[in-house]
């Protein structure tokens, strides 16, 4: 009812560049994130990419006494990365993963090895549902080869969103988007679910200028992707909305500002970011809404529809090129086997039969048939998946231009 007391609810959220092996100083940045999550007690805290289980477990017993609660989620080759700690219990846990995630042969950027997902977690707050994800990485802004994927990795939370957070009063979202505020995944993404950016609407800001979480300042950031961009980027967010009854505001968000306090590194190559959250039960249900405009969710369902048919296009041509390769790989195996038969049936006998030759030979042909037809086999479901969520877009422009 209205006016019972206000719940406080405060979050942490971080991309902890936590890969075994490769990130520097990893085993000493993941203590000092254990050290200082346990001495600040946050309410909430979501985790990006602790790709050690052993480093996970490590912060588990390390915050057992703060945040009783824990979930790691377990995804792909190599894992999600995902991770989630609470003060107040998880009831229940589940994990979504994309459809489309990058590439398996591009083996230097690895993202669909990691099998990208959005972890939820239910909690009893409020009740709260909370989602700590992240998508695609962009590696190259100006020739973007993954904005599809990362385009329909946007849709399908947006969607996932909308059908699984009916039961739920209050809806949060922190993660590693790798998009910018103005791109047109995360205006798909908040346009079509109502989620508020706790940026925009915190009353105190403190922190990176324009909340950046990438910036030059940080030692473990490549400098040279932030050329464009003398002041960093924002891809680290935390969204939030309420349902049914509830209303949420957002008092306060910080960002990390490089080193920790008395240390001579910061947590990651990502500044955290922490918002401090209002949570109260109002008299009368919110009305529901998409947050926006439709004319302005419609513009922007079309330009995330285009950007999709675009990769479409180019995923059909890759499918054919391995196809074609597939056959001439095959056609290449049949003319070795009916010259080795040639030469079993006594044709041809009178010169010497070139055996080495013939088996490297068939050995390279038979490895690019194989090959070209898992390409062939993975494009094909690559263009099912930008097809189908193509359809979807579609049809729901069609129902957003159909309202009266």
């Amino acid at each position: 009812m209205e006016g019972e007391p206000t719940l406080r609810l405060r979050i942490f959220d971080l991309n902890c560049w936590a890969i075994r092996y490769l990130s520097r100083r990893r085993q000493e940045r993941v203590r000092l994130i254990g050290d200082t999550l346990r001495r600040e007690g946050f309410d909430l805290v979501l985790l990006q990419e602790v790709w050690s289980e052993q480093d996970y477990s490590d912060l588990k017993v390390k915050l057992a006494g703060c945040y009783p609660f824990s979930h790691y989620f377990r995804s792909g080759v190599i894992g999600s990365g995902l991770c989630v700690f609470s003060r107040f219990p998880i009831l229940d846990t589940l994990l979504y993963q994309y459809s489309l995630n990058g590439y398996p042969y591009m083996l230097q950027h690895g993202d669909w090895f990691c099998g990208k997902s959005v972890g939820v977690g239910v909690g009893v707050t409020a009740p709260l549902l909370s989602l700590s994800l992240q998508l695609h990485a962009e590696y190259c802004r100006d020739k973007d080869a993954y904005l599809p994927h990362r385009l329909v990795q946007a849709w399908e939370l947006a969607q996932f969103i909308r059908h699984t957070s009916k039961a739920a009063d209050v809806v949060l979202l922190g993660g590693d988007l790798n998009m910018h505020p103005e791109d047109v995944g995360i205006r798909l993404l908040r346009g079509w679910t109502g989620l508020r950016d706790a940026f925009a609407e915190a009353t105190h800001f403190e922190g990176c200028k324009n909340g950046c979480t990438l910036v030059p300042d940080n030692c473990f950031t490549a400098k040279s992707e932030l050329l464009p961009f003398p002041l960093g980027i924002r891809i680290d967010y935390i969204l939030y909305k309420a349902i049914s009854s509830f209303t949420v505001k957002c008092e306060e968000l910080k960002t990390t500002t490089g080193p920790a306090p008395g240390m001579d590194i910061p947590f990651s190559d990502h500044e955290a970011v922490m918002a401090t959250l209002h949570i109260q039960r109002q008299g009368q249900p919110a009305s529901a809404t998409l947050g926006t405009a439709d004319l302005a969710l419609a513009d922007v369902v079309t330009e995330a529809r285009m950007e999709v048919g675009v990769g479409l296009r180019a995923a059909q041509r890759q499918r054919y090129s391995s196809g074609r390769m597939a056959v001439l790989a095959l056609l290449l195996l049949l003319l070795q086997a009916a010259a080795a038969l040639g030469t079993l049936a006594g044709l041809g006998a009178e010169q010497p039969f070139p055996k080495l030759s013939f088996c490297l030979l068939a050995f390279l042909a038979l490895g690019v048939l194989v090959l070209a037809t898992g390409l062939h086999l993975f494009h094909t479901m690559e263009v099912k998946m930008l097809h189908g969520t193509e359809d979807q877009m579609w049809m729901a422009l069609r129902a957003l231009q159909e309202r009266p």
